[in-house]
């Protein structure tokens, strides 16, 4: 894998000032903060917005070797020191210097060109952007000829509606968004006419980003929360406004081909239903895309990409710790299909067609990132030490292998390589109890084999320069293909080891991530022996944070961006991954093993465990998703280890938690992707404790469904609490629902009669607590169960009611015929016989009828 790292470019003593700049650039320097700080699209020259104690523009330039610097302040046509809103690179318009134009927080204007003869700025043009002399320019931003801008105005101007219509007042929603086109001449510029886009809405940084222009929420100035979370496309040459959200994308779209300008409240009148039901997050960060498109950067931590047709797509998810400090500086912007984003003095460097991190790099200061026209797919940064730009790290040519000292020879490192194995091999088969070393195993010629094949490695390292040496690579042939592939593994690791000897600090943490990464993807998939989980809890207890990388890339972690992570790892790594098998550390420790990576129990924590030990540190949200993965991967046919005295992955994962209450809503979380009757019990009663009754009611409502058995054990539960406060009463009617069918009315009334607090004698006659279980709170539970005992069954109906009950005599066949038809007993029965037979076929036809 190719390593990026940051090269200097030029340093800061290029500029003019540059005490003064580095001054400027420091934080606690006056107007330090990055993001009033500029840098030319040539990266000639850098301008820093200075508040206080007046409004002005520091510009540094750098021409060859001959710098000046020169401050711009408010022109003498502008009333007073208005402060300065924004500034803004345009197109040169043929020009052979850099245009700029200044815009001031009043609507004023001024447009400066660079000579590059004279080294100088000059003022080409000043005029007034806003047609009202009250208006305050919020954003401005420049595209395609055209300048944007939102200002706000005073609440007596502008398009009024009655706020009855929105729920907002006017005072909230005075703001505008206008736009302008300029021309660029010889000697000046030239601007056309104002024409409003948007009004009645609330303050919008503008940006621009190819075709498109997007209206990003700036809250600063107290936007009502309903509508400080939307964001607006706006595409000119289509003439169509756009409304998304930072969470779901494009929500409608509105055409200006027919009004020509748009009012706020109207636009997000059709959609206020969604808006209530939607919490999308918060921008911390934006910018625009050379292909169309804004990249965010969002409060939850994903890096989301915006696109032009309204689709969000989420990129990267960073760590939930990295956005902790909400006054962290934040740099962000985009070099071809890499991410450059500067949090703090971490540089992420993030591929947009994947979302794989190419790198992370630790900064020496904070530092802005920019796009130089001369090489835009390449990022820069400006800091307090210079400029810099990420290239590909080159190897050091002194650092070859054939460059190695005897001792560190790829030869010798190679047999060394076999002794140690072999003696690892024959000391585990040996009933001795002294020590097997290496100068043993190879004394006396104890072991011919590893003897033998240390000669044929070093006939192989050699080279053929001889005919007894070829004749032996052609008798060792088949080894050799075999071996060839670790030998390889071999040497670059050695080669690796050697460069890190003679790297610099940065230089070491690249090479030390790689080396991680490599060794945590060789014992994943291969078989954990005891011994590797020795050294895997090494690495991790060493180096946790480049562990974390190498086991997301290893088993190819992805989350989708709505909480659910995805893998493509081999089934035989996670067969590797939850084997529970433990090792015990030796002492003294004998292998090299680190103290901190055994517990405290002198036992070394499995794999699982101590992955989700990992995830847990860097990214805690993601572990209840990797245990339902996990389960996922171990429900599957992958030939696992399976064992009565193993315990379940919910309790290996919880084993990753600390104890005490802090983090007791990710244990609940876990007991319950668990789906696990006594874990379930487990998740309610903490609730329970915690006096969470709405989630103790929605965790009964989703598993009461799952077993009946479940279903008894967790009313019963609830039922002894109604017995013992009145919490739940807002939920009887949904817990009564929950009531199974084979609980009666006597065992709920036993259940309730053995739970009742006991009650204290009261000074008074007819006093009740008024935390007492009443007959009337119980009415609607023990009528709907005496209904369900009282209510006839109908098991047997559709047999009751069938024509043929009771069943038809069959017919008697007499034996014989009669001897004569005339026979008294055959044809007149006797009155006696007659009476009996007819009550009989009376009393059965009445039965049937009942």
């Amino acid at each position: 894998m190719t390593r990026l790292s940051l090269e200097r470019l030029s340093r800061l003593d290029d500029f003019g000032a540059a005490e003064e700049l580095r001054g400027l650039l420091t934080p606690d320097g006056s107007g330090g903060r990055w993001r009033d700080v500029r840098v030319s699209p040539d990266g000639q020259h850098v301008h820093v917005i200075l508040h206080e104690p007046s409004a002005a523009l520091a510009t540094f330039d750098r021409v060859g070797a001959q710098a000046v610097r020169r401050e711009m302040r408010a022109a003498p046509a502008v009333s007073g020191a208005a402060p300065l809103a924004d500034l803004l690179y345009l197109e040169s318009g043929g020009g052979s210097g850099a245009l700029l134009a200044v815009v001031f927080r009043n609507g004023g204007a001024q447009f400066w060109r660079y000579w590059e003869q004279q080294a100088r700025w000059h003022l080409l043009h000043t005029g007034e952007l806003c047609n009202s002399p009250s208006a305050k320019v919020v954003s401005v931003c420049a595209s395609a000829r055209t300048l944007v801008w939102c200002e706000e105005r005073p609440p007596s101007e502008g398009s009024s509606l009655s706020s009855s219509t929105s729920g907002i007042s006017q005072s909230q929603l005075r703001h505008c968004v206008c736009s302008r086109p300029y021309e660029v001449r010889e000697n000046g510029v030239s601007l056309g006419g104002v024409h409003m886009a948007l009004h009645n809405n609330p303050p919008y940084t503008v940006c621009a980003s190819g075709d498109s222009l997007y209206l990003v929420p700036d809250a600063r100035d107290g936007a009502p929360s309903s509508t400080s979370k939307l964001l607006l496309t706006w595409s000119p040459q289509r003439d169509a406004l756009a409304v998304n959200t930072g969470c779901g994308g494009a929500l409608l779209r509105h055409d200006l081909t027919r009004s020509r300008e748009s009012d706020f409240r109207k636009l997000i009148s059709s959609c206020v239903g969604m808006l209530l039901t939607m919490q999308p997050p918060e921008i911390l960060a934006f910018c625009p895309a050379p292909s169309g498109g804004l990249l965010l950067l969002l409060e939850s931590g994903w890096l989301s990409w915006l696109c032009v047709e309204g689709t969000m797509r989420h990129i990267y998810k960073l760590a939930d710790n990295c956005l902790a400090d909400r006054g962290a500086s934040l740099s962000l912007n985009i070099f071809g299909n890499v991410v450059a984003l500067a949090v703090d003095r971490t540089l992420f460097l993030i591929d947009t067609t994947c979302g794989l991190e190419l790198e992370k790099i630790t900064l020496d200061s904070e530092g802005v990132l920019f796009v130089n026209c001369q090489d835009p797919e390449v990022p820069h940064l400006l800091c307090e030490q210079g400029v810099f730009l990420v290239k590909p790290r080159q190897p050091k040519p002194e650092c070859k292998v054939r460059s190695h000292p005897e001792s560190l020879r790829p030869g010798s490192i190679l047999m060394e390589a076999v002794f140690e194995e072999a003696c690892r091999y024959y000391q585990q088969r040996s009933l001795s109890s002294t020590q097997l070393t290496v100068e043993k195993l190879k004394s006396g010629g104890m072991f011919q084999a590893p003897i033998t094949l240390s000669s044929i490695l070093r006939d192989y390292l050699n080279g053929q320069k001889g005919k007894d040496i070829v004749q032996s690579n052609v008798c060792h042939g088949k080894l050799l293909t075999a071996l060839e592939a670790d030998l390889k593994i071999l040497l670059a690791l050695e080669d690796t080891k050697l460069l890190m000897l003679r790297a610099s600090e940065k230089e070491l943490a690249g090479y030390c991530e790689s080396l991680i990464h490599e060794e945590v993807r060789r014992l994943l998939c291969s078989e954990m022996e005891r011994d590797n989980v020795l050294y895997l809890n090494l690495i991790f207890s060493t180096f946790p944070s480049e562990s974390w990388q190498a086991v997301q890339k290893v088993l190819q972690l992805r989350c989708n961006g709505e909480g659910s992570i995805s893998t493509e790892a081999s089934p035989e790594v996670w067969k590797t991954v939850l084997n529970p098998v433990q090792a015990v550390a030796h002492s003294p420790l004998s292998s090299g093993q680190h103290p901190q990576a055994t517990a405290p129990a002198n036992v070394a924590v499995p794999v699982f465990e101590l992955i989700c030990s990992s995830v847990f540190r860097f990214q805690p949200c993601w572990l209840p998703q990797f245990l339902e993965l996990a389960q996922q991967q171990a429900g599957r046919s992958y030939g696992m280890p399976e064992s009565p005295e193993s315990l379940p992955l919910y309790r290996r994962a919880l084993a990753a938690l600390p104890k005490g209450e802090e983090h007791q809503d990710l244990e609940v979380e876990l007991l319950l992707c668990s789906q696990r009757p006594h874990a379930v019990m487990q998740a309610l009663r903490i609730l329970m404790g915690r006096q969470e009754w709405q989630q103790v009611i929605q965790v009964a409502e989703r598993f009461c469904q799952q077993s009946p058995l479940l279903n008894k054990e967790i009313f019963t539960t609830l039922l002894c609490e109604v017995s013992q406060h009145r919490e739940l009463d807002p939920y009887l009617d949904l817990l009564w629902a929950l009531c199974p069918e084979d609980l009666s009315v006597t065992s709920i009334l036993n259940i309730v009669l053995k739970n009742l607090p006991p009650t204290c004698p009261s000074s008074r006659p007819f006093e009740t607590s008024s935390a007492q279980l009443t007959v009337g709170l119980l009415r609607p539970l023990l009528s709907r169960v005496l209904l369900r005992e009282t209510k006839p069954s109908h098991t047997y109906t559709d047999i009751l009611h069938s024509p043929t009950f009771p069943p038809l005599t069959p017919p008697r066949q007499p034996k014989g015929l009669p001897r004569t038809t005339t026979d008294p007993a055959v044809s007149h029965p006797n009155p006696t016989e007659r009476n009996e037979v007819a009550s009989a076929v009376s009393s059965s036809s009445s039965s049937y009828e009942l």
